[in-house]
């Protein structure tokens, strides 16, 4: 998004004007639903992340510095959504177990049954095998166009820790990709 867009709209979210909320949305719902789906593997549960992400948007609105970076703000509140998830997950699992005596069964990626190539399928699933570590990393710069000191803003490290992960993750996606310099470009 260009700065000037981004002031105008946080402008806007201050004011409470709905038209500058809209715009936000429109702007972001795709990027965010992207990567809310590759963290999680879970259509629905993006879905879920990405209105509890805009929900914060919309309560905190007012509370903007003017300064604010939009893109950056809303992907570290869909990252802290996905870390709350997770953690919800585990103890509902620990939970579960004890009282059934048996963890419940992962779900199966969406991705794999929605994809048009094999080639789109190996990625998604070579992108989903990494951790959620250096995939987050991964995704905020390949897939959302973020520099790395970005994503490290983002992630909540230092610019060079997050070059050090999206390093190591490039790595292991070609590794799993079984060094395909046709499939991994696009993640280069």
């Amino acid at each position: 998004m260009d700065v000037e867009s981004e002031r105008a709209w946080v402008a806007g979210l201050r004011r409470g004007e709905a038209t500058a909320f809209d715009a936000v949305y429109g702007a972001y719902r795709p990027r965010l639903y992207g990567y809310l789906a590759r963290m999680t593997g879970r259509r629905d549960l993006a879905e879920d992340l990405l209105q509890e992400t805009f929900l914060r948007l919309a309560q905190r609105a007012r509370d903007l510095r003017d300064d604010t970076r939009l893109g950056a703000w809303l992907f570290t509140v869909a990252r802290n959504a996905v870390i709350s998830n997770a953690r919800a997950t585990r103890v509902k699992a620990a939970l579960a177990s004890e009282l059934a005596g048996a963890a419940e069964p992962a779900a199966a990626t969406p991705f794999e049954a929605l994809s048009e190539s094999r080639t789109q399928v190996a990625m998604e699933r070579a992108v989903a095998s990494l951790p959620p570590t250096y995939r987050e990393v991964l995704l905020l710069v390949a897939v959302e166009n973020m520099t790395p000191a970005e994503a490290a803003e983002v992630i909540g490290i230092r610019a060079d820790a997050a070059r050090q992960r999206l390093s190591r993750a490039r790595a292991m996606l070609e590794t799993a990709l079984g060094a395909s310099a046709e499939v991994s470009s696009r993640f280069a």
